[in-house]
C-alpha cells in the first residue's frame, strides 16, 4: 500500500457481515479466525475466511485476520499452524499482539500491530516498524500533535499508521487492563473481558467522603471522529479503523457507509489521495451513526483533553430525543413529539430517565397516531404499572427505530467498478475489450461471419445497448464504443457470450493484478527496545516472547499478569481518563482559581462496587490515572492455565 492511499478498515463478526462491509465501501475488513482472536465469541472458520478473501479481492479490498491474544507456550504451535492455513486461504495480513510470533516459523504474510500493543510514543512505534510490523494502530488516547510526532519518525513507505475513528472506547490504554483477570480470571488480553469499566461505582475521596454515587465513572462515550478526518489525514493516518467485531450487521452497514461517504468527499477535494480499493458504492439509505447503539459520542483526546467524554449515567444506549409524555393511563402512554413529522412504529424502542437518572426501557408493542398532529398513543410490551417514574412531562428518547431496522435488513448498497467498453472488427470476427478505472483490461474474441442488419441506421445503438447490460457483474459501463467499419447484426445469444467472456477476462486480469502485501524484513542487527526492563505490563506470556525482547536488549523481563506472579497491589488499569478531572477535582483545574488554588490535591480515591474495592491513584505529570488493586484469592486458587516464570529479579511496578 502506498502512503497516499486511504484505507477504510471495517470490522466483521461473521462472513456475512464481512461481505456487507465490502459492499458498503470498506477498503479492508478485519475478522477473527477460529481461535486466538481477542474477541472470544467472534470466531470464523478458515473456509469462510477464504470465501470472504475471494469476494474482497475482486474489489482489491484486503482481509486482515486477528491473531491478537497473548499466547501460552503450548499454544504457539497451534497459532503457527493457523497462520499458515490463513496464508494459504489468501489472507492479506495478521493482526498480532504477542511478539513471540515473530520468533517462530510464520508464513511470509504481512504482520500488523494490534491495538493491544499499546503504541503511544514515537520510540515504540519506530521499534515495532523496525521489528517487522507493516501497519501499526496507535492508542486511541493520542492527540493530533502526538500522532504527527509518530508520523515524523516512521518510514511511511514501509509502515502504515492506523487509528480508530469510530466505536466503543475502552477506558484503559489497550493491553493495559487487568481488572477482568484479577477479579474473574477472564483475561482481556486473551479475548475474554468482563467489562468492569461499565459497572456503577461509588467514589470516595481520601477522607472517606462520597463524591459520586452509583455512577459509571469508568464508562466512556463512544468514539466518533467524523469531524476530524481531514486533520487525521494531515497528521499522517492512512488506515481508519471502525471498532466493532461484536457488532451486528446493521451497525457495520451503517457506519461503514457513513465513513465511505465522508472519505469520498475528502478524496474529491484531495486529488493526491486515493482509496486503497476499487469501486463506487451507492446506498439505498442515508447513513446516520445516531441510529445504531451508542453511548453518545466523543472525539476523545484527538483535539486535546475535554471534560465531557464519559457516559457516567448509563452504559446503555440513551438514543435520540423525540418528545415528551403528555398523558399516562393504565393501558398506554401518550407521547407528543418535538417534530410533528416524526413517525413512531410498532416495535420501536423508547427510553427515559427515572428520578435516579437510571435509563428505563420502553418497548412499544403498538403505536397509534391520534387526530392531534404529533400526538401518539403507545401501548408498551410490558405492563404500564412496571414503569418507574413515568409521568407527564418526562422527556422520551428513541433508541431503536423499527423503520430504520427494516431498511437495513434489506439490500442496502451496491458496489460497482466503471469500465470502458470497445467493440472492434478483426480478421476473425469481433473483439470486445473492457478497461476498468484502475487500468486493467480484459478482451474476448468471437469468430463470426458478418451479417447485414435489417436497419443499418439503428444497428450501432442496438449493439451499444446490448453490450452495456452488465447486469449482476461488478461492473457498470462508463462508455460503450462500437468502432466497426460497417453495420453489423450480431445474434443476442452470441453477443451475450462475448460480453460474458470479456467480463471474465477482466476479472482474471484484476485478480492477477492484485499482489500479496509484502512481509516486512526486520532491521538487522535487531534494534534495541526503548527500555531495558519490562514489567507485567508488557504482556510477555511465553518463552518465545521473552526471547524476542531479550534479543532486543531487554535485561529484566517479568511475566504477564496472567501468569499470576503479581500477588500484591499493582496497577490493574492505566487510563488517560481521569475521574478527578471529570468531577472537577483536578489540581490543574483549580490552578489560579481564587479560594481554591492549593486546596485541591491529587490524593487517592476509592471505587466501590458491592464488595469490590479499587484505589485510584493519579500521576499528574503524564496526566494519567491508575486503577490499583490485587488479584482475588478465588482466581489464585483456580488452576493456572500455564505457569510462566523466567525473570531473574522482580522489577518495581505500579504506583504506591
Amino acid at each position: 500500500m502506498q502512503p497516499h492511499h486511504l484505507e477504510l478498515l471495517a470490522p466483521a463478526r461473521t462472513f456475512d457481515i464481512g461481505i456487507e462491509a465490502i459492499n458498503h465501501g470498506a477498503d479492508a475488513v478485519y475478522i477473527g479466525g477460529p481461535s486466538f482472536g481477542a474477541r472470544s465469541t467472534a470466531d470464523n472458520s478458515v473456509q469462510d475466511i477464504a470465501k470472504l478473501v475471494h469476494y474482497a479481492h475482486r474489489f482489491h479490498s484486503r482481509i486482515f485476520v486477528t491473531l491478537n491474544t497473548i499466547l501460552r507456550d503450548d499454544e504457539l504451535e497451534g497459532a503457527r499452524k493457523l497462520a499458515w492455513q490463513l496464508y494459504d486461504a489468501g489472507v492479506d495480513a495478521l493482526i498480532i499482539q504477542d511478539m513471540g510470533l515473530l520468533e517462530i516459523d510464520m508464513p511470509p504474510i504481512q504482520l500488523h500491530a494490534s491495538t493491544q500493543t499499546d503504541i503511544r510514543t514515537p520510540e515504540k512505534a519506530k521499534f515495532l516498524q523496525d521489528s517487522g510490523l507493516s501497519q501499526i494502530v496507535l492508542a486511541r488516547e493520542l492527540t493530533l500533535p502526538q500522532i504527527s510526532a509518530i508520523r515524523d519518525v516512521i518510514d511511511t513507505e514501509r509502515t502504515v499508521i492506523e487509528f480508530f475513528v469510530h466505536g466503543a472506547l475502552c477506558v484503559a490504554y489497550s493491553g493495559q487492563c487487568f481488572i477482568s483477570h484479577a477479579h474473574t480470571g477472564r483475561s482481556a488480553n486473551r479475548g475474554d473481558c468482563s467489562q468492569a469499566c461499565r459497572l456503577p461505582y461509588e467514589v470516595k475521596d481520601a477522607q472517606g467522603r462520597i463524591v459520586a454515587h452509583d455512577k459509571h465513572v469508568l464508562s466512556m462515550k463512544d468514539n466518533n471522529q467524523s469531524e476530524n478526518l481531514r486533520d487525521l489525514v494531515d497528521a499522517g493516518i492512512r488506515s481508519f479503523k471502525i471498532e466493532g467485531r461484536y457488532k451486528d450487521m446493521a451497525y457495520v452497514k451503517n457506519i461503514t457507509a457513513h465513513y465511505r461517504k465522508l472519505f469520498d468527499e475528502v478524496l474529491t477535494e484531495r486529488p493526491e489521495l486515493a482509496a486503497s480499493s476499487h469501486g463506487r458504492t451507492t446506498f439505498s439509505f442515508e447513513p446516520d451513526p445516531n441510529q445504531n447503539f451508542n453511548r453518545e459520542f466523543t472525539d476523545y483526546f484527538v483535539q486535546g483533553r475535554k471534560e465531557d467524554i464519559g457516559a457516567f449515567d448509563t452504559p446503555k444506549n440513551p438514543g435520540q430525543t423525540i418528545g415528551w409524555v403528555s398523558k399516562v393511563t393504565p393501558e398506554h402512554v401518550e407521547i407528543t413529539t418535538d417534530d410533528p413529522a416524526t413517525e413512531l412504529h410498532n416495535g420501536d424502542g423508547l427510553c427515559y430517565y427515572d428520578l435516579q437518572k437510571e435509563l428505563v426501557g420502553l418497548q412499544i408493542n403498538r403505536a397509534e397516531a391520534t387526530k392531534a398532529k404529533g400526538v401518539w398513543k403507545l401501548f408498551p410490551k410490558d405492563p404500564m404499572d412496571g414503569f418507574k417514574d413515568l409521568r407527564k412531562g418526562v422527556q422520551v428518547n428513541r433508541n431503536r427505530d423499527m423503520s430504520w431496522v427494516r431498511t437495513l435488513d434489506k439490500k442496502s448498497a451496491e458496489r460497482r467498478m466503471g469500465v470502458w467498453m470497445q467493440l472492434v472488427e478483426n480478421d476473425k470476427g469481433l473483439q470486445l475489450t473492457l478497461t476498468d478505472e484502475a487500468g486493467h483490461t480484459g478482451s474476448a474474441q468471437m469468430a463470426i461471419a458478418w451479417q447485414e442488419p435489417k436497419d443499418a441506421g439503428q444497428a450501432e445503438d442496438k449493439l451499444k445497448t446490448a453490450l452495456g447490460k452488465l447486469g449482476d457483474t461488478l461492473f457498470e459501463p462508463l462508455d460503450v464504443q462500437v468502432a466497426l467499419p460497417r453495420p453489423w447484426f450480431v445474434p443476442p445469444s452470441q453477443l451475450n457470450a462475448l460480453r460474458r467472456d470479456a467480463v471474465q477476462a477482466l476479472e482474471t486480469a484484476r485478480a492477477e493484478g492484485l499482489h500479496r502485501l509484502p512481509r516486512a524484513v526486520p532491521v538487522e542487527p535487531p534494534v534495541p527496545y526503548p527500555e531495558d526492563t519490562l514489567t507485567y505490563l508488557a504482556n510477555v506470556f511465553n518463552q518465545k516472547a521473552r526471547d524476542f525482547y531479550a534479543k532486543h536488549g531487554v535485561k529484566v523481563i517479568a511475566a504477564a499478569y496472567e501468569a499470576q506472579e503479581e500477588l500484591g497491589e499493582v496497577s490493574l488499569m492505566i487510563t488517560k481518563h481521569c475521574v478527578r478531572f471529570s468531577l472537577s477535582l483536578c489540581p490543574k483545574q483549580a490552578k489560579g482559581v481564587t479560594g481554591v488554588q492549593g486546596t485541591v490535591k491529587a490524593e487517592p480515591m476509592q471505587l466501590i462496587n458491592g464488595k469490590e474495592k479499587l484505589t485510584l491513584r493519579f500521576d499528574c505529570k503524564p496526566c494519567e490515572m491508575h486503577v490499583v488493586g490485587k488479584i482475588k484469592k478465588s482466581v489464585l486458587n483456580a488452576v493456572p492455565e500455564s505457569p510462566v516464570q523466567f525473570y531473574k529479579s522482580r522489577p518495581i511496578v505500579g504506583l504506591h
